[in-house]
């Protein structure tokens, strides 16, 4: 159960709820976050790389979490794909891409660890030639991130096709030729520019201990991994060549998962904010004024995350499916849902639940003109406080019987080339 996944459908649990609990939309903050972002140049991508901009993306959010701390020099995500490989066919091409992986971990580490990346005294960037190894490391590390996050998709990377086209010859120095050479420059590009923007000073105040790189949350119900906390400010990287489009729906509702994740309060996290990667801009809000520009108003951070996680709970594990099994089951989260929802008390705004102002002529029925407008919405998907929940479409007569990860591996590697 992901929380990426859960949020790419407006008829998932987890994205009816945060719809619902975040009466004001994403507008608000997108407006705040635009009065922020004020960037001189813009770093695009050269033309080499093409549909890899999601690898450059990853490798730099993972270079970038190395010059906070190095207590995690490979990510999770390439160590599970990683191990995944060995169950690949095809004339041992899966045991090849194992071994070599294993290799790059152990190679990775050890540059992390001479080039004391995360040491304040040093700055964020070494050596040009230092950095091109290193960013090369962490593309090939990004290639077998996608096993463990989208299997099918790894049968196209270079790294699976090099494999598998003659694992004899697939080593880790050939492993290591395989980036375009418009990849490396893009991540050590944008590793610059952090180097002399506002990443520099947010370094410089904390110390490695006080960061988590790839936070995850325990006792979740839910798979989640944010970029970074760093002495309490929870801080999600974008890559996009577009920045001032990024505060989209999908990422404010994915930082609000963040941060209703961390029920147990593990990492304290008092601030919420994205680094733009090629802009250089770092945007932040206070998580009580977070929380009031997505119109959270209705209860506080504690009574919010307590109910998310009862939802996850009630969900058994399918709070990011589009629908359940039977009918049965998916009235079962209807009811769920319906016994979550914040009700609006006598002389309160349906939308946000707060009480309404006092009105000399007739009675007001919203607080805000911006309620009104809002309740429109609301309304017509079904979200206002005590209204009907049409939570997700009938179930299809014929479920699929999806594949395990082991058949999705296996799928993959007989896509014919």
């Amino acid at each position: 159960m992901s929380l990426v996944h859960g949020l790419r459908s407006p008829h998932t649990p987890v994205r009816r709820f945060l719809d619902r609990e975040l009466s004001a939309g994403a507008k608000p903050l997108r407006d705040s976050y635009r009065a922020q972002h004020h960037a001189q140049h813009i770093l695009l991508p050269p033309s080499g790389v093409g549909t890899e901009a999601g690898t450059v993306g990853t490798a730099i959010d993972q270079r970038l979490r190395l010059a906070f701390t190095a207590a995690a020099p490979v990510d999770l995500a390439s160590l599970i794909g990683i191990n995944r490989t060995g169950g690949i066919d095809g004339r041992g091409a899966g045991l090849r891409m194992r071994a070599v992986g294993n290799e790059l971990t152990a190679r990775l580490t050890e540059t992390v660890h001479r080039l004391d990346l995360d040491n304040r005294d040093l700055p964020i960037d070494r050596g040009q030639d230092e950095e091109e190894h290193l960013a090369r490391m962490l593309i090939v590390a990004a290639w077998y991130q996608v096993l463990a996050r989208t299997p099918i998709g790894f049968a196209f990377t270079p790294l699976s096709e090099a494999a598998l086209e003659d694992p004899g010859t697939f080593t880790f120095t050939r492993l290591l030729e395989l980036p375009h050479r418009d990849l490396v420059t893009d991540v050590t590009a944008q590793l610059h520019k952090a180097a002399d923007g506002p990443l520099k000073a947010l370094r410089a105040r904390t110390r490695p201990e006080d960061c988590t790189g790839g936070p995850t949350f325990a006792g979740a119900q839910i798979t989640a991994d944010a970029d970074l906390t760093v002495d309490g400010l929870l801080l999600d990287f974008k890559s996009t060549r577009h920045p001032l489009a990024e505060m989209s729906q999908r990422t404010a509702w994915q930082l609000t998962g963040y941060l209703l994740l961390d029920a147990a309060d593990r990492h304290r996290i008092d601030t919420v904010g994205l680094y733009l990667t090629r802009s250089g801009v770092l945007a932040s809000w206070p998580v009580d004024d977070f929380l009031a520009l997505l119109g959270a108003c209705r209860r506080d951070l504690t009574e919010l995350r307590g109910v998310f996680a009862e939802l996850l709970t009630g969900c058994d594990g399918r709070a990011d499916a589009r629908y359940s099994g039977s009918e049965e089951e998916t009235e079962r989260v209807r009811q769920l849902l319906r016994r979550l929802a914040p009700v609006a008390g006598p002389g309160c705004c349906p939308v946000c639940t707060q009480p309404l102002p006092e009105s000399a002529r007739r009675p007001r029925k919203f607080c805000t003109s911006r309620c009104r407008e809002r309740s429109q919405t609301l309304s017509r998907r079904g979200l206002l406080p005590g209204g009907p929940v049409p939570l997700l479409p009938a179930p299809r007569k014929e479920l699929l019987d999806l594949p395990d990860d082991a058949e999705i591996v296996s799928l993959a590697a007989r896509i014919p080339r």
